[in-house]
């Protein structure tokens, strides 16, 4: 792309989140234009068309289809969002990418390796940009965590809590791909805490070992797990993460202890200083405090945050021909997390990274095959009344 050519934008999905894509999209109103939505429930995208602000003044409309094949081969697209169920990302995703178009996938990226691999692959392969949410990279608290990380101010990490917790009531399992292992890929630890195992990679780097439990603790609409409490072994540091749609205010948060002081979001900064005999002085390390907060407060506000943040960094990458600041090998670490986990929940048992392609939880369906049903889904509907909502400003967004 070059100079001010408007970038086109296909949207593949008109469930809840691709609002949340659309709404990105219209804060560029002068680097991109939505020009097509697709979706495969009959009239879904034809409807979505009708509310309005999805039109930009002065522009055509977008057009609607019900086929992926039909939009590509209709529409002379720069860029896709998918924004369907999971089980759905890699078949949609690749075809986009054969196709000529650059790809923004929702999370997860995909329920398995093997299908991140086929992505990443179609990628490489047809010199297109593949990018997977990971919106809360895009955020002023993650990335003012990042920075204090990053400057090595805590020193060697020692230990990190990472708390995903949301809340979901039983009908949240009833909409008809939600709440089985072949069409939703798993439960809180795929579908929501991906956010903060993809945070947790990005701040502490990969571990080498996972070990977990899983449950369903209060779901009975659901195959899958609501409840999972994994264990992630580094050199010489452990970090505990909870994924949940259990927990009764959704409390979300990211601790980590350093050597020399424990830094977190929601922001505290604490750190001890030694009695000659090993108890912690009164008063503490004042000055390492003050350097901590002093570089937290230098922390530049993003022009964009969450999705639009995002959104603006792939419209760039797309015109540069640069990689996007979250590629496919990201999404796919994230997701090898979470295969580890489910894994070693399954397994009873301490999992080894990094996977290997011959390991049987790499392949697609392997989890269809291997995960314990808590319950059987016995209700399943087309949609779901009320929008979308997430807890309190300081949580991760899903």
């Amino acid at each position: 792309m070059t100079g001010g050519t408007m970038l086109k934008i296909g949207i593949v999905g008109t469930g809840g989140i691709a609002a949340t894509h659309i709404a990105g999209y219209l804060r560029f109103p002068q680097e991109c234009e939505i020009v097509a939505v697709c979706d495969i429930v009959p009239g879904k995208a034809a409807a979505l068309l009708t509310q309005p602000g999805l039109t930009q003044p002065g522009l055509t409309p977008p057009r609607a289809y019900e086929r992926i094949e039909d939009l590509l081969a209709a529409e002379d697209l720069d860029l896709v969002s998918i924004a369907t169920p999971p089980s759905t990302h890699a078949e949609l995703t690749i075809t986009a990418l054969r196709a000529g178009v650059d790809v923004l996938v929702e999370k997860p990226m995909a329920p398995s390796l093997e299908e991140c691999d086929a992505m990443i692959a179609a990628a490489a392969e047809h010199d297109r940009l593949l990018s997977v949410v990971a919106q809360n990279r895009f955020r002023d608290d993650m990335a003012t965590l990042k920075s204090v990380l990053d400057s090595g101010l805590i020193g060697p990490v020692s230990h990190a809590q990472v708390s995903s917790a949301w809340w979901r009531g039983p009908a949240y399992y009833d909409l008809w791909w939600r709440g089985t292992w072949e069409s939703e890929g798993g439960g809180c630890t795929l579908n929501h805490a991906i956010h903060h195992l993809d945070l947790t990679s990005w701040m502490l780097g990969d571990p080498s070992a996972v070990t977990a439990v899983l449950t369903n603790a209060a779901h009975e609409n659901s195959e899958v797990e609501d409840l999972s409490v994994a264990v992630l072994q580094y050199d010489r540091a452990l970090a505990e993460v909870t994924s949940s749609v259990v927990h009764h205010g959704e409390e979300q948060a990211i601790v980590v202890q350093g050597r020399h002081a424990r830094v977190s979001q929601p922001w505290k900064v604490v750190a001890d200083a030694a009695e000659p005999n090993g108890f912690p002085a009164p008063g503490g390390d004042a000055g390492r405090v003050a350097e901590i907060e002093a570089l937290a407060a230098a922390h530049q506000p993003l022009a964009h945050v969450g999705h639009a943040g995002q959104i603006g960094d792939v419209l760039g990458a797309v015109r540069e021909r640069r990689r996007p600041a979250v590629g496919g090998a990201d999404g796919r670490r994230a997701i090898e997390l979470v295969t580890a986990i489910y894994q070693a929940g399954i397994e009873r048992r301490t999992v080894d990274l990094p996977l290997s392609p011959d390991d049987p939880y790499y392949r697609a369906g392997a989890l269809v095959e291997r995960a314990p049903h808590f319950f059987e889904k016995t209700t399943a509907v087309a949609g779901l009344p009320g929008a979308i909502t997430v807890g309190s400003s300081a949580d991760v967004d899903a």
